[in-house]
């Protein structure tokens, strides 16, 4: 099949969902070879990926991983694509771990550092959290601490007849973008950062078909994958299965605008500090942009009506002191499983 598709690609010509399932099954199985693997996914890249290509890979991608055994209405999975070059605080994980003090069961999907100073990963492991957890573990800590972790490494071995040819291109690929649409815990709701506008309305149009209930996708206009408090935010939002594009500020959460340079870390230990100051009730523009994230999450999972009241939940988590004991009941149940 990955001769035929290669073919086909070369041709600019689109491949079917079930096509690019099949070839994905092919490159999970180890049955492709470093050439047809670079060869297949270049001749994607120039023809351009569609949705329906994207959603046979993300699909195959899902059912080759582990599966966290997990029946919730709903459950969000705040992340993003990686390769921003950044080099921000970890803003979706502390916003996650607040989203867990406000009750919201948060299956965190996510691996090292790919371009920035400290991955989701990185810093979890730094501040005690026992991340090689098993889906059954994992489950447990979702229960009983609405956070639960799952290491991509871990949870999608058939990846790894992947990962030698991918560091041999090095160059971005449709790779970059299958982490976020192959949630182990089948997340129904999400807010996935993007590094790349263009990718933004694929997202989206992926995760309807592969049927998502409601999800954002979010550019910072300077190109952060996170919603920002110092421009504007690209959104791109999944609702009602239809796909809605706008654009918000600071001034729709009712917070200051920030410096970019304010966020700024050198390593995961950085990002512990500034992570366990925000859950510890201290006001900075670290604070202010956990919030601003956090709120989107409130507001896609129902829990407000606007960003505004988003913010004003997300404080009280903090504030209460939910958020901190959350992550504390995380860190030793995590490493009592």
């Amino acid at each position: 099949m990955i001769q035929h598709s290669i073919k086909q690609l070369v041709s600019k010509k689109s491949l079917t969902k079930n096509q690019a399932h099949q070839v994905m099954n092919e490159i999970m199985s180890g049955e492709v070879t470093g050439a047809q693997f670079g060869a297949f996914v270049t001749s994607l890249m120039l023809k351009g990926e569609t949705p329906d290509e994207v959603a046979g890979l993300a699909s195959s991608m899902k059912e080759h991983s582990l599966k966290v055994p997990i029946n919730e209405k709903i459950i969000l999975d705040t992340c993003g694509t990686g390769g921003d070059n950044s080099n921000t605080f970890n803003i979706s994980t502390v916003s996650g771990l607040i989203l867990a003090g406000c009750g919201i069961k948060i299956a965190k999907h996510g691996n090292r550092a790919m371009s920035g100073k400290s991955g989701s990963a990185d810093v979890l492991e730094n501040l005690g959290v026992n991340i090689n957890l098993s889906p059954l573990n994992v489950s447990k800590c979702i229960t009983e601490t609405n956070f639960g972790f799952m290491f991509a490494q871990i949870f999608h071995p058939s990846m790894k007849f992947a990962a030698g040819p991918r560091k041999e291109l090095g160059i971005k690929t449709i790779f970059n973008i299958l982490g976020p649409l192959t949630n182990p815990a089948n997340a129904n709701y999400q807010i996935i950062g993007v590094y790349n506008p263009s990718v933004g309305k694929l997202i989206a149009e992926v995760l309807k078909i592969l049927g998502s209930t409601r999800a954002m996708i979010v550019h910072s206009d300077d190109g952060i994958d996170e919603i920002s408090l110092w421009g504007k935010t690209t959104i791109w939002e999944l609702k009602n299965n239809e796909i809605n594009n706008y654009e918000i500020t600071h001034q729709d959460f009712g917070l200051n605008q920030i410096n970019l340079n304010q966020l700024k870390i050198n390593s995961p230990l950085e990002s512990v500090k500034i992570i366990q100051s925000i859950l510890s009730g201290d006001k900075s523009a670290a604070r202010d942009v956990a919030l601003a994230n956090a709120a989107a999450g409130l507001l896609i999972t129902g829990k407000v009506d606007n960003l505004i009241e988003g913010v004003q939940l997300a404080e009280q988590s903090i504030d209460s002191g939910n958020a901190l004991n959350n992550l504390n009941n995380l860190i030793q149940i995590s490493n009592n499983l």
